[in-house]
């Protein structure tokens, strides 16, 4: 078993570290070369509440998507739906849904389903440029299995294998993706915790389909053949996080935990993230964050809908004390310019 750990951890720190070489820092002159970019969007109500500062102190199942390792904390069965309103006014929702179960003393495995919804939108033609012919809804779904470990009571990593699907009625694109990540944790009320994570790594994609090809006559053949366009291949957007917490115990019953975060993108702006959360026993949160990136402050230099500050909180009840339950409400709200902003809802079960 002891061998079977420490291959484990091997296989994540190459994961997390030696792609990290590739990786070109904050590079502006990749920005739009990328696709799958709805990877960058945080579904869930908790962690967006401060701008996910919190990749060294995610616990559960949330940490799918800020660094898997956290997902290791999971005390029994843990399940999440999250309803998000993302950019108010541009009539896109996202549904988010996911399970985490502990197997064993020390392994946790999770499932997460994200599914973003568009509406109806109008076919238009050449022809008919105002619509009216029909609608289509794309469809863009991310599929995550991870797993998680702790290695001691100080060391925890995890790795989530993703499954990307992207389609309209006539074009699809499927890829796959790996996520790493460890957290350590320290100090003598194990208040110090650090980590780093790995996301959004895996082959190109590409679209394929009916939407690509037409119809045509070959120079000097009177037939007519299905003529189909190359599409051209697409990297997927790759990360890491790097990230510590410091939790200040000011009494038995009330906490106060800062965090910051470190996001390198591979082709949009890098990006640093503070934020604090205040906690009553654990019945009550409160949190807070702002990202800033280059360019943040000036609408003119702006690269991101996101203008910065969020916020959020969580109410978390006991259902039954002795087996650990609890039902849990979480909200988070991040301002933007233009559109009204992104609001998430989520319903927690601790079972």
């Amino acid at each position: 078993m002891k061998r079977v750990n420490k291959i484990f951890v091997l296989a994540i720190s190459l994961i997390t570290l030696f792609p990290a070489i590739r990786l070109t820092a904050g590079n502006e002159d990749r920005s739009g070369q990328a696709g799958a970019s709805e990877l960058l969007i945080n579904p869930w109500g908790r962690s967006s509440g401060w701008g996910g500062a919190n990749s060294a102190t995610v616990r559960g199942l949330e940490s799918v998507y800020m660094n898997v390792a956290g997902s290791a904390f999971t005390t029994k069965t843990e399940l999440i739906f999250s309803r998000t309103n993302w950019l108010k006014g541009s009539g896109v929702n996202i549904n988010t849904f996911g399970l985490s179960q502990r197997v064993s003393e020390t392994s946790v495995i999770s499932l997460s389903v994200m599914a973003m919804s568009f509406g109806d939108i109008q076919v238009t033609t050449v022809d008919l440029p105002e619509g009216g012919i029909g609608t289509f809804s794309p469809n863009l779904m991310n599929i995550g299995i991870s797993y998680a470990k702790a290695f001691s009571n100080s060391i925890y990593g995890g790795i989530t294998f993703k499954i990307i699907s992207e389609s309209i009625s006539d074009a699809t694109a499927q890829g796959v993706a790996l996520d790493a990540g460890i957290q350590y944790v320290t100090g003598e009320a194990e208040n110090i915790k650090f980590g780093i994570s790995l996301k959004n790594v895996g082959p190109r994609m590409k679209f394929k389909g009916d939407g690509l090809s037409f119809r045509g006559f070959i120079p000097g053949n009177d037939n007519q053949f299905t003529v189909e366009h190359r599409s051209a291949e697409f990297e997927l957007p790759s990360l890491i996080n790097i990230g510590a917490a410091y939790d200040f115990h000011i009494n038995n019953n009330n906490r106060l935990t800062a965090a910051g975060n470190f996001t390198s993108n591979s082709f949009t702006k890098d990006q640093y993230i503070l934020g604090l959360e205040y906690g009553f026993k654990s019945y009550l949160m409160l949190r807070a964050g702002y990202t800033y990136e280059k360019g943040i402050f000036t609408m003119a230099d702006r690269t991101t809908a996101y203008t910065g500050p969020c916020g959020g909180f969580t109410v978390e009840i006991p259902l039954n004390k002795e087996k650990g339950s609890s039902f849990g409400l979480d909200y988070s709200y991040r301002t933007s310019d233009p559109f009204q902003g992104t609001h998430c809802i989520g319903v927690r079960i601790n079972l």
